[in-house]
């Protein structure tokens, strides 16, 4: 069932132009990388079939460039009730997306927290609901959901100087899930377009 449900999806995103790249997953009864939008300035999005569940996941993970951290470090320092509220409507608006989410934020128990490291966004289609349509419509609201927080991060903390800050909860913790997050870093400079610096490593 596993080979034939891996077979179909294949189909469906070979059929839209996607490149698509297997990923070892111990945990998984088939994980694949996909670049999507299918330009190439697309960035990585992860389809991963969990063992012993009848779902398949959808995600992507975006690392925060270091300017921007700086920045909003900078910010915490000076106007830390600001800073936490930025963090709190953006909390807000991905609750509201109807997207799984995690932010990555350094000493997120503390006050002021931050900065933004990192940010996962993930999705699950249920298999008896799984179709071409839905998984296309999943990927491009992951896509859509994520574009809108790099523009907020932008916007708010500048384009940043063009190389990825540090995550600490990746460097903390030890899972088999942390190498795939960190080879999953995109340029967050618009001029240059979003996903400019897409790493090969990606596809290993």
């Amino acid at each position: 069932m596993s080979e034939d449900l891996e077979s179909q999806i294949r189909n469906w995103l070979v059929s839209e132009g996607l490149e698509i790249r297997n990923r070892p997953d111990p945990r998984s009864d088939f994980h694949m990388m996909v670049r999507y939008p299918p330009t190439p300035h697309g960035h990585v999005f992860n389809i991963a079939s969990p063992r012993q569940r009848n779902l398949i996941v959808v995600s992507t993970v975006t690392q925060v460039d270091i300017g921007q951290q700086d920045n909003m470090t900078e910010k915490g320092k000076t106007e830390g009730e600001s800073w936490e509220q930025w963090l709190h409507d953006n909390r807000i608006q991905l609750t509201r997306s109807g997207v799984d989410w995690v932010l990555h934020v350094r000493n997120s128990t503390e006050s002021p927290p931050g900065p933004l490291q990192a940010f996962n966004l993930s999705q699950p289609i249920w298999q008896d609901g799984l179709n071409q349509n839905e998984l296309m419509q999943t990927l491009r609201h992951l896509w859509l959901t994520k574009l809108a927080l790099i523009h907020e991060i932008k916007y708010s903390f500048g384009p940043g100087v063009g190389k990825p800050g540090p995550v600490d909860d990746w460097q903390q913790q030890d899972s088999p899930s942390l190498p795939l997050q960190r080879d999953n870093v995109v340029s967050t400079d618009e001029p240059n377009s979003f996903g400019a610096r897409f790493d090969p490593s990606e596809w290993q």
